[in-house]
């Protein structure tokens, strides 16, 4: 079985748009921590990042069903 991208085809010669949604994780742990790295100011009693990781956790979910729906609509899998 061969490696094949969206909608089988070879790699490299379509894009998946959908697949971006996966880097949404990515972004809202590591490269955007820098930014959020404060105790201040206080989101619903928590400090701010940890109120910042409890939503980049429950984000993750969204964001993986969101590739596959857009996986389903080109009839991926």
């Amino acid at each position: 079985m061969r490696n094949e991208s969206c909608a089988g085809r070879p790699p490299g010669s379509r894009k998946c748009p959908a697949l971006l949604w996966l880097l949404l994780p990515y972004v809202l742990f590591l490269a955007v921590l820098p930014l959020v790295n404060r105790v201040t100011p206080t989101v619903l009693g928590l400090p701010f990042l940890f109120f910042w990781m409890l939503v980049a956790t429950l984000a993750t979910p969204l964001s993986v069903w969101l590739a596959r729906r857009g996986d389903l609509k080109r009839g991926r899998i």
